[in-house]
């Protein structure tokens, strides 16, 4: 099935996608609180709902995104990303990376519907997006083993994981971050996709093997496939739960796609920063078999409110 969060006609409502309408659910609910209280009870909740309510045909609705995720990590999983951004340093695939499934909790509260407009953040010169496939945990659980953690995840979702390249340089720069240069929006949508409509395209090696790509103003940037992960989700979701909880709700990112999955990636490998940056007026679609599709137009952003540097004490 494929749940979704819209708006339609001023109403926020949940409900299951199928052929190109939506059928809300028959009363109102989160699609969260529905995740928490099991996967039976999603699955009964969207069966009553093709049964029995009016469809709305999704050009008419506004997609928001399809759950407020309680925390979201985001990975670095695609070794192709993490070499063409190095190289942009002057430097090449730390073997630290290789050791486990790195990642950062980003904001959870700045995710934004499959086709709402983007501000450029304030003060960044160098805005770029990066094409991810999220996995959504839908039971909790703690020191997971990777064939445990195949239970715990209820579906996937489509995440753009905006970014202000020189915020982000700049931050890193102090061992932490990154921060400010990556939470004004992160694109979550069109909606969730649970695991069995996935299953048919899972390979031997347990990855999900569909094809991702990016157009920047109908252009094709990027190519991938989600296969070409080095941890699956399922590795990954038992990382995260070691020594701590996975709760309902929280979203694991697999990090940008790599062969132009973010425009930091080409600039890495060309040398200059081609394509250039994303500037208001721009339109960045993103695709994934099986899932769906995003489509996000940037805007003019906010002026930073100045601060003071810092005072020195030594």
């Amino acid at each position: 099935m494929k749940f979704a969060t819209f708006v339609h006609d001023g109403k926020w409502q949940a409900g299951v996608v199928a052929d190109d309408h939506v059928h809300p659910f028959q009363y109102p609910v989160e699609l969260l609180d529905l995740i928490v209280e099991g996967e039976e009870s999603l699955r009964r909740e969207g069966e009553n709902a093709l049964a029995g309510s009016p469809s709305v045909p999704m050009a008419e609705v506004r997609l928001l995104p399809p759950l407020q995720p309680p925390t979201v990590r985001d990975y670095m999983t695609f070794e192709s990303h993490v070499a063409g951004v190095a190289r942009g340093y002057g430097d090449t695939v730390p073997e630290e990376w290789y050791a486990a499934p790195a990642f950062y909790f980003t904001n959870p509260y700045a995710t934004i519907g499959a086709h709402d407009d983007v501000p450029v953040p304030p003060g960044c010169l160098r805005f770029d997006f990066e094409l991810e496939v999220a996995a959504v945990i839908g039971k909790a659980g703690r020191d997971l083993t990777p064939e445990q953690a195949r239970e715990h995840i209820i579906g996937y979702t489509i995440l753009n994981d905006w970014s202000a390249r020189d915020l982000q340089g700049r931050e890193m720069r102090v061992k932490l971050g990154p921060a400010k240069a990556k939470d004004t929006a992160t694109t979550l949508g069109p909606w969730l996709v649970t695991t069995d409509e996935l299953e048919p395209h899972r390979d031997a090696e347990g990855f999900l093997d569909l094809a991702l790509t990016v157009q920047v103003n109908g252009e094709t940037i990027g190519r991938d496939r989600l296969a070409n992960m080095a941890w699956t989700f399922e590795e990954m979701a038992a990382y995260a739960s070691r020594g701590t909880w996975i709760r309902p709700g929280d979203v694991l990112g697999s990090g940008t796609c790599g062969n132009g999955g973010c425009l930091a990636e080409l600039w890495g490998r060309n040398g200059a920063l081609e394509p250039p940056p994303l500037i208001p007026g721009d339109n960045i679609t993103m695709a994934v078999e099986g899932i769906g599709t995003l489509s996000n137009t940037v805007v003019e952003g906010v002026a930073p409110v100045p601060l003071p540097p810092a005072r020195r004490r030594q």
